[in-house]
């Protein structure tokens, strides 16, 4: 099946018989339908829209005793090279738009900035960069770097005072998509409502986007937490958010719980539209920082899953990868639970 790709300064459109989609490069506005504009493909044939590739993992100064990772301080640090990753964005497709960067530490790759300019300034195709941080070791040079060059920067919430002035330097500069990640689970629910409230009433959070609650997933040698299934629970979360007018969102793995919520809060209904469930080998894909593809973060080193695809040595992504008979098993594993994660209860 064939596509076509239109794109000029602001926008990069996608059309196909089966598959379209409209995103904006400025501003992360992005659209997708099929044979028409109420029909919703279930995936994307061409290729991925967005690429979660890992560039450092090892040392790192958060040691948080939820990290699905389990970096630490303490350990080395294993990271991808500006060669490495250049030989990864050039067998990617051109359906590609946006990638997330995933890091520890800030400075814990020395080719970070190198990659970053790459993303935007090549003889291939332009792709807008993001990425999460942690807040740790940031520097004005760092700040003014990240707000010049990414579409998005979230920070993650392990204290206020970090995440806080993380944010406030960044929207300083200008920048409109900046967010706070947010861990929700049993352990962190009541912090959760203190963020909302810290949201309306600290000054250093006046200009972000928005506090993006992420769903637990029982991974990580030293994650003892649980994650919060009470639905009830999660339904007076939202509500607060909602009735304080505070601008929310969630990770892909939290979809099923909003669309529960807006099963009993009918007011709400139009937010449907907005939920996108699991896109792990549909819309989405992750290479870790050895170039090995698993359809997403969480399921790298799963027994199910097994050894990683090699995207370095592969000749064609479409073939070797994105069509490769394990994703594709996953692929028809996930539509055929309604996307729900055959991995983690979440």
């Amino acid at each position: 099946m064939s596509y076509i790709i239109k794109e000029n300064e602001t926008w990069k459109c996608l059309r196909s018989e089966t598959y379209n989609y409209n995103f904006n490069k400025k501003t992360g506005y992005f659209e997708r339908y099929g044979t028409s504009k109420d029909d919703d493909p279930q995936y994307s044939f061409a290729g991925p829209e967005i690429a979660d590739i890992e560039i450092v993992e090892g040392k790192c100064s958060g040691n948080c005793p939820w990290c699905y990772k389990s970096n630490s301080i303490d350990q080395d640090i294993n990271y991808m090279t500006f060669d490495v990753f250049k030989e990864i964005f050039h067998k990617l497709p051109r359906t590609l738009t946006q990638i997330a960067f995933g890091i520890t530490d800030i400075d814990a790759n020395p080719d970070f900035k190198e990659i970053v300019e790459y993303c935007r300034n090549n003889d291939y195709q332009e792709i807008v960069p993001n990425v999460t941080i942690n807040g740790n070791n940031m520097t004005s040079e760092w700040y003014d770097f990240l707000a010049k060059n990414m579409g998005a920067v979230s920070v993650s919430h392990y204290n206020n005072d970090t995440c806080f002035n993380a944010i406030k330097e960044l929207t300083d500069r200008g920048m409109k998509q900046v967010n706070i990640h947010k861990l929700l689970s049993e352990s962190t629910y009541k912090s959760c409502f203190d963020l909302l409230k810290k949201r309306k009433e600290d000054s250093r959070l006046k200009d972000m986007n928005a506090i993006v609650f992420l769903s637990l997933k029982n991974k990580g040698d030293r994650n003892n937490l649980k994650p919060l299934t009470n639905q009830e629970d999660y339904n007076i979360l939202i509500m607060a958010a909602l009735d304080n007018n505070i601008p929310t969102g969630f990770d892909s793995c939290g979809s099923k719980k909003f669309e529960k919520f807006l099963d009993v809060h009918s007011e709400y209904e139009h937010f449907r539209q907005y939920v996108e469930p699991c896109e792990s080998s549909l819309f989405s894909t992750y290479i870790n920082t050895n170039g090995k593809f698993y359809p997403c973060s969480f399921i790298e080193d799963e027994i199910k899953w097994g050894k990683g695809l090699d995207v370095t040595n592969c000749n064609n992504f479409i073939k070797d990868i994105w069509n490769n008979k394990k994703t594709i098993e996953f692929r028809k594993l996930l539509l055929s639970g309604c996307r729900n994660c055959p991995y983690f209860n979440v």
